[in-house]
This record gives C-alpha cells, structure tokens and sequence, in this order.
C-alpha cells in the first residue's frame, strides 16, 4: 500500500468520526460547526495531505479545550488527532 493510499485511509477514519460529532446532538452546535469544518478541509485535494492534517490539528485542538464539550467527543477528537499525526508530507 502506498503513501497517498495510507493517508487517504486514515483521512476517511477521520472523516467518518468528525461525522459521528456533527451528528451526536448532545455535541454543542459550535463545536458540531468546527468539526464540519475540520471535514471541509481535509477533503480540500488543492492542499497537500501533510498540510491539511496540520490544519486540522489546530482546528481540533482549539475546540477540544472547550468546557462544553461531552468527554466521550473530546475523546473522539483525541483520537483523530493522533491519527493526524501520521500524516506527513
């Protein structure tokens, strides 16, 4: 398997649990907001995949600092990204 394979994968285990968020209605809207946000930029193919994960990063991390935010999200944001740390250019 290659590089851009591995990254494509791991981005849409990504995808697919910021999806989990924005539809779990016990998440604050605003932080139901930002991981569509997050989505948005992941999937942007003019950017490369090393550089969006870093974006991404930072989104996640702003939002996982909130006192709002259900522990089981802030988990679930934990997880991706660790994951967004594999991704390097």
């Amino acid at each position: 398997m290659s590089k851009e394979e591995k990254y494509k994968e791991t981005i849409n285990r990504i995808v697919s649990i910021l999806r989990s968020i924005i539809e779990d209605t016990s998440v604050p809207r605003n932080i139901r907001k930002t991981a569509n946000e997050a989505i948005t930029t992941l999937l942007n193919k003019n950017q490369t995949p090393g550089l969006r994960a870093s974006i991404v990063t930072s989104i996640l991390d702003e939002i996982s600092n909130d006192p709002n935010m259900p522990m089981h999200t802030r988990t679930k944001i934990w997880a991706c990204m660790s994951q967004l740390e594999t991704i390097v250019d």
